[in-house]
């Protein structure tokens, strides 16, 4: 490595997996007669492949973690297209970080986890274990944000609308790729809430648009966390009956899981979460798990425990395979949009 440079540490693009033309139907119907995280995933893929299938039911995909960075991208927008999915929450990392960053034409790369980290900071080279990313790319990521912003109406905005700003501007702009997450929501109204909005490269582009307001005293764009919490607890309100599929945990997984507490605040009778799948390989012996297992997120009232399935593997390797299945089968096919963007219209 320490005779490479940027051209050539930044020259093989991560590769996104195309799920449609892959069909895990036979090893997930394999792996349902075996055991250990084999069992999980096959039982995770008929969890899912029930949501899908009961129209009544809202499915809501929580993302946490790098998987959209590591080739995963793309199996969560075809889970948009093909309606399998009515809502998102997610980190800014996965929607701004990863997805917007990929949809202005900029890209992940292919790295070690055993590189010199001293000289990829001199190379202005960031580091996601494996995966590689071009600093000076993602810092135009940054101001192209503080761009939308500008251009906004100066008050608060929750995530949600802040995304669809960023998802009209992506259609204005006519950046039709395909693995562009964001875009592929605004265009079906699925709404995207991301509960810790500055928390990425959003928050340094609005840092830098408040700035330059507050010194030119000019009033400036915020993002209202609470209106995101609000927002999300009224589609639960409205679904009734709904799934959750959780790539990781962390704020996002408990943002969706709290809507169900959020609604009973609100004196409304409103039912557990019906279905729920958590992939992850965190540890549920220090009280954490990504926010609880979802046997003990039950005990809080938030999810129930008949159709729950938590699987205990780097969501990569298995993610693919369990969507894939679903789509495979076709049922999404027959399953009518909630559009739940338009509730905010």
């Amino acid at each position: 490595m320490a005779k490479q440079g940027r051209k050539n540490l930044l020259e093989e693009p991560v590769q996104h997996v195309d799920i449609k033309k892959i069909d895990s139907t036979a090893i997930v119907d394999a792996m349902r007669n075996m055991s250990f995280t084999s069992r999980e995933v096959a039982r995770a893929a008929d969890i899912l492949y029930r949501m899908v299938k009961e129209g009544a039911c809202s499915n809501i995909l929580t993302l946490a973690g790098s998987t959209s960075a590591a080739g995963c991208m793309q199996v969560y927008v075809d889970m948009v297209q093909c309606n399998m999915v009515d809502v998102v929450v997610a980190t800014g990392a996965s929607i701004i970080d990863m997805d917007f960053f990929e949809a202005l034409g900029y890209k992940h790369y292919k790295g070690t986890p055993y590189a010199d980290d001293a000289r990829l900071r001199n190379l202005y080279i960031d580091r996601i274990y494996d995966t590689y990313i071009d600093e000076k790319e993602l810092q135009r990521c940054d101001l192209a944000i503080k761009k939308i912003a500008d251009k906004l109406e100066p008050r608060p905005y929750s995530s949600r609308e802040f995304i669809s700003e960023i998802g009209k501007w992506l259609t204005q702009k006519a950046k039709k790729r395909k693995k562009s997450l964001i875009q592929a929501c605004y265009e079906n109204d699925v709404p995207i809430f991301v509960p810790a909005f500055s928390d990425c490269s959003a928050g340094f582009g609005l840092v830098m648009h408040q700035t330059e307001r507050i010194k030119k005293k000019k009033p400036y764009v915020t993002i209202d966390s609470v209106a995101d919490f609000r927002e999300l607890t009224k589609v639960k309100i409205r679904a009734k009956t709904t799934g959750l599929f959780m790539v990781g945990g962390g704020s996002p997984k408990n943002f969706a899981q709290d809507t169900v507490v959020c609604a009973e605040c609100l004196g409304k009778n409103t039912p557990m979460h019906k279905y729920a799948v958590q992939v992850t390989v965190a540890d549920a012996r220090d009280g954490a798990c990504s926010s609880s297992t979802l046997r003990e997120a039950s005990s809080w009232g938030k999810v129930e425990t008949d159709f729950e399935q938590m699987v205990y593997a780097e969501a990569t390797t298995v993610v693919p395979l369990i969507v894939s299945y679903v789509y495979h089968n076709g049922l999404w096919q027959k399953r009518k949009p909630k559009a739940y963007a338009t509730l905010f219209a």
